[in-house]
């Protein structure tokens, strides 16, 4: 007996999603059938790291890695420690420094 309930319910809710998809209704102000406007979607941040090479050999500050996310349009920066391991994922909007053990940038690359 309680199956059927089960299976009535699922049933009933199954009908009334099916009837209020019918609901819904795009009304344009200006009454008419044109497609409304939409935004452009925003410029995509691709990394360059030929403008920051320049910054090799420089201290590994958090000015620094400001700068050099200005320079190379990164959108996001990755700082690699010495003798550390990165993950392997790719991010065309990320650009990664390495730095060495005297804190000096040592590579700039994208990714």
């Amino acid at each position: 007996m309680r199956m059927i309930q089960t299976a009535q319910r699922m049933v009933m809710a199954g009908a009334a999603m099916v009837g209020l998809s019918g609901c819904i209704v795009s009304i344009n102000d200006s009454g008419s059938d044109r497609a409304e406007a939409v935004p452009p979607p925003p410029v995509p941040m691709v990394c360059n790291a030929a403008p920051a090479q320049y910054h090799i050999g420089h201290d590994a500050t958090q000015s620094m890695g400001e700068a050099i996310v200005k320079d190379s349009g990164a959108r996001s920066l990755r700082w690699g420690p010495p003798n550390a391991a990165w993950t392997m994922d790719y991010r065309e909007d990320r650009v990664n420094v390495r730095y060495d053990s005297q804190m000096k940038i040592v590579e700039i690359t994208c990714g």
